[in-house]
């Protein structure tokens, strides 16, 4: 949706700076989005040692779903997806997303069905900004 691309999502991924400092900020941040993790029976709450891992936590916040993942395909972190993010300026805040080229390579790469099924109007979205 950032891009301007026509696809609705339930969910907002993140992947987050694996830094004891930082770490120390989402916590802070999670704790008070009441965050807890998705399908566990005991509503089970991240702590800074999960979350230095490269794994996925997926979360339920009082705002919905959030996925906080230490990596994404490729294994790729914070630190090696920073080259393939620009910066925007939402309600005054400012955001990392990841290009839309480099999205597009993402989805092509994956083997999930749901990420396969977005290419067509992610490759539309981008054609239509190389030519503005």
């Amino acid at each position: 949706m950032l891009h301007g691309a026509p696809i609705s999502t339930f969910d907002v991924d993140i992947v987050h700076a694996r830094t004891i400092e930082n770490i120390e900020r989402l916590m802070a941040a999670l704790n008070e989005m009441d965050a807890y993790y998705r399908g566990h029976p005991k509503r089970l709450k991240p702590d800074s040692e999960y979350l230095a891992s490269s794994g996925h936590h997926l979360l339920m916040t009082c705002f919905g779903p959030l996925d906080v993942l230490g990596t994404i395909e490729n294994q790729a972190g914070y630190d090696n997806l920073l080259e393939f993010s620009e910066e925007i300026l939402l309600e005054d805040m400012k955001f990392r997303i990841l290009s839309l080229d480099y999205l597009v390579k993402i989805k092509q790469e994956s083997f999930r069905q749901k990420d396969r099924l977005k290419i067509q109007i992610l490759e539309h979205t981008l054609k239509e900004k190389s030519q503005i």
